[in-house]
């Protein structure tokens, strides 16, 4: 089984010096983790910077003493998969940027579309977005990554069209899409944005709007999706075309 990982704000120890995890960090390897002595766990600041450790001891209910490796950066992959995500009820929105983590997406988009029965506004929009990130740092570390997807403020739709203007290769899920995603040209480098619409769909407008911006409609599969796994599996292709899954 690979090392558990863990979040640090920073690394402020020499390679080879003893380290301290502490906080909620500490408490979840020392009480729930249970580590001992001689165990392998991994630090990462979530952006790149990580290192490999060996536990040392404990004090206490929350603080891990480890031996801390040498500090690495792992540079970012390529190309860079940025999924637009449209607002989903409830809880689906932790749910679809749990998954994307997993997956490996480089950037989640919040996206209150035309057709969103939720939306984002004032002190609740807020709370969402913040539970967005908590899960996509949670997912990150659940699946053993080192650098953990960023998510967006919520953006509007002409923010949107910006974004899949000045990408390499730009799609929108979409039932007209005359071609499947799965046989796509892709770029091998830069930036790949995919849109993925609401439960009702993208808009008319919207879609003339993002196809204006150089965005071309993509089918995904025979069957429907919900909005809330539909980006999941469409980076899933991306990520297994490209190489990245290679």
């Amino acid at each position: 089984m690979t090392a558990p990982v863990f979040v640090v704000e920073h690394f402020d120890t020499a390679p080879g010096g003893r380290y301290v995890l502490d906080g909620q960090e500490g408490r979840h390897a020392v009480s729930v983790k249970r580590l001992r002595p001689g165990e392998d766990v991994v630090l990462t600041d979530g952006a790149g910077r990580w290192a490999d450790c060996v536990v040392l001891g404990t004090e206490g209910k929350d603080r891990l003493i480890v031996q801390l490796d040498a500090v690495t950066e792992e540079p970012p992959e390529e190309p860079r998969v940025t999924v637009v995500q449209a607002l989903p009820k409830g809880d689906r929105g932790e749910l679809a940027v749990e998954t994307m983590t997993e997956v490996g997406v480089d950037a989640i988009v919040p996206w209150p579309a035309a057709r969103c029965v939720t939306q984002w506004k004032g002190d609740r929009g807020l709370k969402a977005l913040g539970k967005w990130r908590a899960t996509a740092r949670e997912a990150g570390k659940q699946s053993r990554r080192v650098r953990f997807p960023e998510v967006a403020d919520a953006a509007t739709t002409k923010q949107v069209a910006a974004l899949l203007a000045g990408a390499d290769f730009a799609a929108v899920l979409h039932e007209s899409g005359d071609e499947p995603l799965a046989t796509a040209e892709l770029p091998t480098s830069g930036e790949i944005v995919l849109v993925v619409g609401p439960e009702g769909g993208v808009a008319p407008e919207e879609l003339a709007l993002f196809e204006g911006a150089g965005a071309k409609a993509y089918r995904l599969g025979r069957s429907v999706l919900r909005t809330s796994t539909a980006g999941t599996a469409a980076a899933a292709v991306l990520l297994a075309r490209t190489g990245r899954w290679a």
